[in-house]
């Protein structure tokens, strides 16, 4: 089948569903599974909907069908020395770019560079109505409008199916270097805050069990001032060729590996993620440290805090909720088998009441994905 006969597909079971009230699940490789609330509706395929419509080097844009692998995107990139700079966590082969936007979750590098919200310029969108409707464009300034392909990101489909989406793109850094530095909690959200007011190349950072690591991105004389200036322990930097994995994969079990150590962060096969419930909390960087009885990992200078309870149960929801809420953020239950608490926090009533209204005007049938958001 032609891309235009799979998008007429989609639309005619789209019609259908909205006149029988038959709730639609949109997947895609179905890497995300377990993210969101629970899932409900017959599944919609996006994965014969796939290939890169455009792609131009030299104007840092990417515009590619849903169903499209992440990693046959990267490999294009990769082939030009470009890269999607929010990192998106490639939890599989079969990771399409439509989830990697539906649940807009970003890496290692999202303090620096951005979110995914950030480098969405457009998007097709099939609503309730079987109808496509395109947002935004293939450039960096378009402003008429409502910013719709933006808000798509982290919706989770429900508020319809993502058909295509242009992205944009960044050259892939001429020089990269990891420092690692033995500190407290503490100390590590001090330094971190106080070396983002500073003129340096940072592209990431992680605290975990004592250790902080960072990342230096950047032109060959910027990461060497910094290095010097930052001093700490220096990683080796390698990069996966396929042909020794099992020892790549060793380097970064024991984080002796830069590129491994920052490969397994971003795809989330870091030992932190291994069992028990995770919670990721979402909080100013000058935040102070954050009392309870789990393990944590800090990214993103202290702005994103990972919270995991080996024994598996989730804890406390509301006082884990309050507490970020006290710091000026919130928290997702973002791995668990009980979710009855709720996989994101709630939402105040006027911000609820858009998500209605934004729900009713795509999706008034509410097919798509019941349940997955809110």
């Amino acid at each position: 089948m032609t891309p235009t006969d799979i998008a007429s597909a989609f639309s005619a079971r789209t019609r259908a569903a909205t006149q029988t009230g038959q709730p639609l699940r949109l997947r895609g490789g179905g890497t995300k599974d377990w993210y969101g609330g629970a899932l409900a509706g017959e599944v919609l395929d996006t994965r014969a909907y796939t290939g890169v419509v455009s792609y131009e080097p030299t104007e840092l844009v990417i515009t590619a069908r849903c169903g499209t692998p992440l990693a046959e995107i990267e490999a294009l990139l990769d082939h030009h020395q470009q890269m999607l700079a929010f990192e998106p966590p490639r939890f599989g082969p079969s990771s399409t770019i439509g989830g990697v936007v539906a649940s807009a979750l970003s890496g290692p590098r999202r303090a620096s560079a951005g979110a995914v919200r950030d480098f969405v310029l457009g998007a097709v969108l099939m609503d309730g109505s079987g109808e496509a409707l395109r947002f935004g464009g293939q450039v960096m300034k378009n402003v008429a409008g409502y910013d719709v392909s933006r808000l798509l990101a982290g919706s989770l489909g429900t508020l319809g199916l993502i058909l295509e989406v242009s992205l944009k793109v960044l050259p892939k850094p001429v020089c990269e270097a990891s420092l690692r530095f033995e500190m407290s909690e503490i100390d590590a959200l001090a330094r971190m805050n106080e070396w983002a007011g500073q003129p340096l190349p940072l592209s990431a950072s992680c605290w975990h069990d004592g250790v902080l690591t960072l990342r230096l991105s950047g032109a060959q004389a910027a990461v060497d001032a910094a290095r010097r200036r930052l001093g700490g322990q220096e990683l080796a930097n390698t990069v996966d060729n396929g042909a020794g994995t099992a020892a790549w994969a060793a380097s970064a079990a024991s984080g002796a590996d830069a590129a491994a150590f920052w490969a397994a962060l971003r795809d989330q096969t870091h030992g932190f993620f291994d069992g028990g419930a995770v919670w990721r909390l979402s909080v100013p960087t000058a935040a102070s440290a954050i009392v309870n009885g789990g393990e944590q990992l800090i990214e993103w200078g202290g702005a994103q805090r990972w919270l995991k309870l080996a024994d598996g149960r989730i804890g406390d929801a509301d006082a884990i909720r309050r507490t970020a809420a006290a710091a000026g953020g919130h928290a997702t239950l973002y791995r668990a088998q009980d979710k009855a608490a709720g996989v994101f926090h709630p939402l105040a009533p006027a911000v609820a009441a858009i998500h209605q209204r934004l729900k009713a005007a795509f999706d008034p049938a509410g097919i798509f994905n019941p349940g997955r958001l809110y």
